[in-house]
């Protein structure tokens, strides 16, 4: 028992204990709050999707070092300073309204805001899928032509600032309204996050894909191209044969009937999703996904 003290007092005599004063800990609360935003922005852009391919070439390149595979690594070193300058080119819009954003924000006042913590829930509501159902066919009925796009783990924040502002419960009135023919928000797409139409009129970039039917006009080459870039799922009313069709991971399914439809949102519906309810900044819950 003796030896074991002696060894235990031996070694801690030797181990350095960093003291941690007031200064640390400020530290420590900026660079945590710094990367915090930093992983928002890039949880709700593009880039990602760019991060996740950017942690595949890293751990390439860590695999390469531990077999010392020196072509490959001489490759790496020489093109990671023009990587760099490409990202910088490539995320110029997305830098410069971070910042913007950043110099819009109170730094002191709400600098902590803490919910209620982390926990799993659908997506929508079951009424919700109904209401888009009804609203879909209904306007495929009187060719009332419509795009509805329904948020996933992706949050689609940069087409949401495209359009105008709605922020109002999933309904069919709601959505036949939008689209009516004639009406200020009727031209673009509808964003839906959890039971809410988040924004009206919004751009969605086009498919440039050349497999797709040259019967198919904007609206559709719209659906089909937010479903390259996101994990969305798009629902497309034909103004011209009333058809509704599915947009999801590049590809298109026309002319689906009511219950395959139903069938895919309910699906989609129970789908688990975090709800974040700790926030850093004030303003982050627009981004969040609220129920009725």
């Amino acid at each position: 028992m003796t030896a074991w003290n002696n060894f235990f007092s031996d070694y801690l005599s030797k181990l350095y204990i960093p003291r941690i004063g007031w200064t640390d800990v400020i530290e420590i609360i900026i660079i945590a709050v710094v990367l915090y935003n930093i992983l928002v922005w890039i949880k709700n852009t593009k880039a990602w999707a760019l991060l996740k391919g950017i942690i595949i070439v890293v751990l390439f390149a860590l695999f390469a070092y531990i077999l010392n595979l020196k072509t490959i690594l001489w490759i790496a070193g020489k093109t990671i300073s023009v990587g760099i300058i490409a990202l910088v080119i490539i995320f110029q819009p997305e830098l410069r309204r971070a910042l913007e954003q950043l110099g819009r924000k109170k730094l002191v006042v709400g600098l902590f805001n803490f919910g209620e913590g982390r926990e799993k829930g659908e997506r929508f509501s079951s009424k919700t899928a109904d209401e888009i159902v009804r609203a879909a066919y209904e306007m495929g009925a009187v060719r009332t032509g419509a795009l509805i796009v329904i948020e996933q783990d992706m949050v689609l924040e940069e087409y949401v600032r495209t359009g105008i502002e709605v922020d109002g419960v999933v309904t069919s009135q709601l959505l036949i309204n939008i689209f009516e023919h004639n009406t200020p928000l009727h031209d673009g797409a509808v964003i839906v996050r959890g039971n809410r139409v988040v924004a009206a009129t919004c751009y969605l970039p086009l498919s440039d894909n050349s497999n797709l039917s040259k019967e198919l006009g904007t609206r559709h080459r719209a659906g089909v191209g937010i479903s390259e870039g996101t994990d969305s799922f798009t629902i497309i009313v034909s103004e011209e044969t009333g058809a509704v069709s599915v947009a999801v991971g590049g590809s298109i399914i026309r002319d689906i009937d009511r219950d395959s439809l139903r069938n895919k949102l309910e699906y989609l519906r129970k789908k688990t999703v975090d709800v974040k309810s700790f926030k850093i900044w004030r303003g982050r819950l627009k981004n969040e996904r609220k129920d009725i």
